[in-house]
């Protein structure tokens, strides 16, 4: 008998320490932007924060319906039992897995009920959004649904701005977006382009998909990146379902992907919660037009008599209102309806008060502007233009010592942020010009030597142990690149193996010289 009461205190004791353990977990929750209980103020500040952008009431307007306005304050909210919610999720038409669990529950009572009117604005953008979305994840054979990320991501706002820096309807962090291929500078933001930034999310979302064959994995990783859940996975014993490794992973990730399933369910079965959508006066059908000379939106707009808000909105990437001059073309999306205008009065449209419309210290000076970067220009006076490429090993700091300049000058000259910069990258440097000849062959000196011209005596790296001219037939490791790649990267994935030592072996002098499905071999089997 006592043996019994024994281990029935025991089981009791271990019980208890369960749930301090999982309450603990709990509150830990709470206490960041997810709703893992009734309080969904921090998230659902953000959500307003995202979608309240002045693009937004410019380009919505209430819906009309047969009895009016529906008076939200006076609605009689029907409440739902979980079985409902299942049901609805089940007949959702999505190959991605999705749960319904109390986290989810909690998600989906925020949008359809505190942020129902964020819902129906975000109803109303996705019927111009949801189309652009879904053509490009059809072309690269991806689940359709994940058009709804956009939805947890940015409200759909393409130029909402996170507090993290994060940009655009996909929220890409600056390397991010550089990493796939978006370009970001002074005249134009991609990861603000509806098309473009769709292309890399896309892109980024088939590499996560990738790494664990697991959408839901890959989802939770387009939020924290693959070194977070990489992580969790390893804590936890090598799982791989995101609800056994959920408290190992980061705070924020851990509602990401509950909002994720409750966006997938509000969007599909708003009706069911009274919830009417707001009509976007966004055009049904766009015409795209590549541009090589500079242009002004303001320049489209006051010839071809069209709201300059309408054109903002249909092009958010050009921070300036302005369309730069290049050879590849930019794209100029208008409505339907100007198109053949827009091709017949061109000449006048291009030449319409260039003068005044190109002034650059109306870009500088206008408010409107702040949020850009300068333009970013020269140093007055007799300087040189020097190009230094980056090596191994390199960082700003360094480079600004070697040419006696400003790490801030770096930054600025090259549009760079938080210094960030990759091997291969070419830097812009101004020197003056009676002391350009000192500089001319820095490309070509190792480390240890640009150091000894700051009196740093520093001991010279040999490689005079590698051996990279094998014996034929012999057998390598290899690695097929995906999008994004660089060698450093790469070599970070192989103990012992360096940039350079796959350079060598794959007989590549310029690091850039990467392409996608490339096959490099990394080091021979041992």
């Amino acid at each position: 008998m006592n043996i019994i009461r024994y281990k029935y205190l025991l089981s009791i004791i271990i019980l208890s320490f369960f749930f301090i353990n999982s309450f603990a977990n709990y509150a830990r929750i709470d206490s960041t932007n997810l709703i893992e209980k009734n309080n969904p103020l921090a998230y659902s500040d953000n959500l307003d924060s995202l979608l309240n952008d002045w693009y937004v009431s410019n380009s919505l307007v209430p819906v009309q319906t047969d009895t009016n306005f529906i008076d939200i304050e006076n609605l009689d909210l029907q409440e739902f039992n979980d079985s409902d919610y299942i049901k609805r999720i089940e007949e959702l038409p999505d190959f991605i897995e999705l749960s319904y669990n109390k986290v989810v529950r909690n998600f989906i009572h925020l949008y359809t009920n505190e942020k129902r009117d964020l819902v129906s604005k975000m109803l109303g953008l996705s019927t111009y959004y949801f189309p652009i979305f879904e053509e490009i994840l059809d072309a690269n054979n991806l689940p359709l649904e994940l058009k709804y990320l956009p939805v947890i991501e940015s409200a759909l706002n393409p130029r909402a701005i996170s507090r993290a820096g994060a940009t655009g309807i996909w929220q890409f962090m600056y390397s991010t977006g550089k990493m796939y291929k978006l370009e970001i500078n002074t005249y134009v933001d991609e990861r603000r382009d509806p098309v473009k930034s769709t292309e890399a999310a896309v892109h980024f979302l088939g590499d996560l998909y990738n790494i664990y064959h697991d959408w839901i994995l890959a989802i939770a990783a387009y939020n924290c990146g693959p070194g977070n859940v990489n992580k969790a996975i390893r804590r936890s014993g090598g799982r791989t379902d995101f609800w056994e490794i959920y408290y190992r992973l980061p705070r924020e990730t851990r509602g990401y992907v509950p909002a994720f399933i409750a966006a997938s369910y509000v969007m599909n079965n708003y009706q069911y919660h009274q919830i009417q959508p707001v009509n976007s006066e966004f055009p049904y059908a766009c015409d795209t037009l590549i541009i090589t000379e500079k242009l002004h939106l303001k320049q489209v707009s006051e010839v071809l008599k069209m709201p300059l808000t309408l054109l903002e909105n249909l092009n958010p990437q050009y921070r300036h209102d302005i369309i730069p001059a290049s050879e590849k073309g930019y794209s100029l999306t208008i409505p339907t309806e100007y198109t053949m205008q827009f091709i017949d009065l061109q000449d006048s449209i291009f030449n319409y008060k260039d003068s005044v419309f190109f002034n650059k210290s109306i870009v500088r000076d206008n408010p409107k502007y702040a949020y850009s970067q300068y333009v970013h220009e020269p140093p007055k006076g007799n300087y040189s233009k020097l190009y230094y490429t980056v090596k191994s090993g390199d960082n700003i700091g360094y480079i600004a010592e070697w040419y006696h300049v400003r790490a801030s000058d770096i930054r600025y000259w090259n549009n760079i942020h938080r210094n960030l910069i990759r091997v291969g990258q070419k830097l812009v440097v101004y020197i003056p010009k009676s002391k350009a000849g000192k500089y001319k062959n820095f490309n070509n000196l190792s480390f240890a030597q640009k150091q000894k011209t700051l009196g740093i005596k520093v001991e010279e790296k040999t490689t005079t142990n590698k051996i990279y001219n094998y014996p034929e037939g012999t057998n390598f490791i290899t690695y097929t690149v995906k999008r994004g790649d660089t060698f450093w990267e790469i070599a970070k994935k192989y103990d012992g193996v360096s940039e350079s030592d796959i350079m060598h072996l794959n007989n590549i002098s310029d690091a850039r010289a990467l392409s996608y499905g490339q096959v490099l071999k990394i080091k021979p089997v041992n």
